[in-house]
């Protein structure tokens, strides 16, 4: 696959380039079927029963990475804390990183916040019906922007999941790996093709559904599908080996430790900043071990480095183990006792001596 994307489109057939072809029979095939199909089993969920953009903005935000059915209660009791825009512009960060614990991934809830206040501000409380303004706002990528016009506005938009990479690559049989920059611009420009200038948001929708319930990423149910006799894969025999996927490189590990710093039957909470990995939330102070330092080592280091304080490192408290999207950690957390009374904040934003 090389060389620029590109669409021809006639009364009769529409061309993808890269050797994909969509006939135009087959994309009305393709449209009728999967939304006869999501009109008999999709699921009834909260977010489907509503277009309200916010409450289908806070559904697919939190349908990022995280189960349908992990999203539900949460996404029920965000509309009970911040039933609309306004309610979410005025909270402060804490409430809504509180709101949010538990479902992982928090800048996502801070993406939520900073971008409710740039519509509230910026934008009369409404949602741009203009996606490369859509994209603008923080946490709002093509995927998202397309989502929400789509299903909230019925702007025909197309959208690109990780369900809907699995059923276009099954459906077109395409066997270039996935998160390449080529593949990707054919997926897209598929999904674009495809998606009907009516009844757009159902549509993305309808294929989401199909790949969460019928098109799976093992096993997939083929005898089910409304697609199958559209789906060049299925037709191969080949439907499990797509997509193709590249080797993933080694999932790095790492060592940290971790002071419970005690005081007059207190310990130390240190904020961490409002950028970056678990950015705006407390922690016990500690960090990453380098080269041959000992665990007491790389505490001691770490503290003064952070805090300005000079420690002795006390008793184990346990090994706890963490699994990141990217990486590895085994912490250590030690009790400690501050051998002064000062603090200097050099990395942290805030401190508390908490019961």
């Amino acid at each position: 696959m090389a060389g620029m994307l590109s669409i021809k489109t006639n009364p009769r057939r529409a061309v993808v380039h890269f050797g994909i072809m969509i006939e135009e029979g087959q994309k009305q095939r393709i449209i009728h079927h999967i939304l006869a199909w999501y009109r008999t089993n999709a699921r009834r969920l909260p977010w489907r029963e509503t277009s309200d953009p916010y409450s289908i903005w806070i559904s697919e935000i939190m349908l990022q990475q995280t189960r349908v059915e992990t999203v539900v209660p949460y996404y029920q009791r965000w509309l009970k804390e911040f039933p609309c825009l306004e309610d979410l512009a005025q909270a402060d960060e804490d409430r809504v990183l509180k709101a949010w614990e538990g479902l992982g991934y928090d800048s996502r809830a801070r993406n939520l916040l900073n971008a409710a206040r740039i519509l509230v501000d910026q934008h009369n409380s409404e949602f741009p019906r203009d996606l490369k303004t859509l994209q603008s706002m923080p946490g709002i990528g093509r995927y998202t922007a397309g989502a929400v016009a789509s299903i909230a506005v019925n702007i025909p938009a197309p959208i690109l999941d990780g369900n809907l990479r699995r059923v276009l690559t099954r459906l077109f049989n395409i066997s270039s790996p996935l998160k390449t920059t080529e593949t990707e611009n054919t997926l897209w420009k598929i999904a674009e093709e495809l998606l009907p200038e009516s009844e757009p948001g159902d549509f993305n929708q309808a294929l989401m559904e199909l790949g969460a319930l019928v098109c799976l990423p093992t096993n997939p149910n083929c005898s089910s599908c409304p697609l199958a006799q559209e789906c060049r894969a299925y037709q191969l025999g080949i439907q499990e080996s797509r997509p193709v996927r590249k080797a993933k490189d080694p999932v790095p590990h790492y060592q940290v430790v971790a002071a419970v710093i005690e005081k007059d039957r207190r310990v130390l909470l240190a904020k961490r900043p409002p950028d970056g990995l678990l950015g705006g939330l407390w922690e016990f102070p500690g960090g990453k071990q380098e080269g041959t330092e000992t665990f007491p080592e790389t505490l001691r280091r770490e503290i003064r480095e952070d805090l300005d304080l000079e420690i002795e490192v006390g008793e184990s408290l346990g090994t706890y183990h963490h699994a990141y999207t990217h990486y590895r950690v085994t912490l250590q957390a030690f009790r400690c006792k501050g051998l002064s009374d000062q603090l200097q904040l050099n990395y942290h934003t805030d401190l508390s001596w908490v019961e």
